[in-house]
């Protein structure tokens, strides 16, 4: 079994755990690694608690979030020992709330995983994938406004094109948003056959599985507030970090990695001032800095093992020593 493997369950293959336990916990001075006995990690997005387990084998005390019901009480069964031992707790909610439900607690790692589990990929009721007949819904849990075919149907050819690009990259989106608005005149979506018929509809009878995904993905985003959800977590969670404490965040989405990849660099710039300036008068000074410069992939290895680890990008960013607590 690889390195990774053994924190696998039936619900999901947590991604780059090994690399993620060995980014957080961090160095010391001499450069070896730093003890994580007593410090606290959050896991921003439970899932099948691969990631808490990892952190907790490592010393982490971990609080974690999910706001999917079947999420927390799967992970809460595997993690029970910890939780008696009062080194684990898990919180029924978003993970851009998480700030709410810490309590002022300082924290010394933190990590988003932005993708969704593979138990909700497979389970055909919750619609997040293209297999026939299943329901469009891909609510991650219930405190989405509405459902994707409420999303689908609601949404005006403007707002649907916007979907379909901004978050599916599809420089078609036009095209495909008024097959969708065309469509439903005559019978509302309801199915995953619907968005899949409108697809091959507006793109032609080649449209692949890497185009369905890719546009499934889209309409998930959308009905999650997913994005929305990242710009509010990231700076509430960086504000909780303790001095030299680190935050990871996986990407699937080239949307999700480059807001992440702008605040990162943006906490880490110092002077703003014009460059031919000879003195400093913004007083811009570092909140951190990058610790990886750019992002990091599952390895070959990995990817033969867990396929939905192939599009992970993992960026890490640590908390200035000098940062008040």
């Amino acid at each position: 079994m690889s390195d990774g493997a053994r924190w696998d369950s039936a619900y999901h293959a947590p991604v780059l755990a090994a690399e993620i336990v060995r980014l957080l916990v961090g160095e010391d001075a001499t450069g070896a690694p730093r003890s994580a006995h007593g410090r606290l990690a959050v896991d921003g997005t439970l899932g099948g608690g691969g990631h808490s387990l990892a952190f907790l084998e490592a010393g982490f005390d971990v609080v974690a979030f999910d706001r999917d019901p079947r999420a927390i009480t799967a992970a809460t069964e595997r993690l029970r020992a910890y939780a008696e031992a009062g080194r684990f707790r898990a919180v029924q909610a978003n993970y851009a709330d998480a700030d709410v439900h810490l309590a002022g607690a300082t924290v010394d790692a933190v990590l988003l995983d932005l993708g969704i589990s593979s138990h909700q990929i497979d389970d055909t009721g919750r619609g997040f994938s293209f297999r026939e007949g299943a329901p469009l819904d891909m609510r991650m849990g219930t405190d989405a406004p509405a459902d994707a075919a409420t999303l689908l149907n609601a949404l005006d050819e403007r707002d649907l094109a916007r979907v379909f690009r901004d978050y599916g990259d599809e420089p078609r989106a036009p095209r495909l948003a008024r097959e969708v608005v065309r469509r439903r005149a005559n019978r509302p979506f309801e199915t995953s056959d619907d968005l899949v018929g409108a697809i091959r509809g507006a793109f032609g009878p080649r449209t692949g599985p890497g185009d369905f995904a890719r546009l499934f993905q889209a309409v998930r985003i959308a009905v999650n507030e997913e994005l929305e959800g990242i710009g509010r977590a990231l700076p509430a969670l960086r504000d909780r970090l303790a001095p030299g404490g680190r935050i990871a965040v996986i990407a699937y989405h080239s949307g999700e990695d480059r807001l992440v990849k702008h605040a990162f660099r943006e906490w880490s710039t110092g002077c703003i001032c014009p460059p031919r300036q000879p003195i400093c008068t913004c007083g811009h000074v570092p909140l951190g800095k990058l610790v990886t410069r750019r992002a990091i992939e599952a390895s070959a290895d990995e990817v033969a093992r867990n396929p939905r680890a192939r599009s992970a990008k993992l960026r890490v960013w640590e908390r200035s020593t000098e940062a008040a607590a």
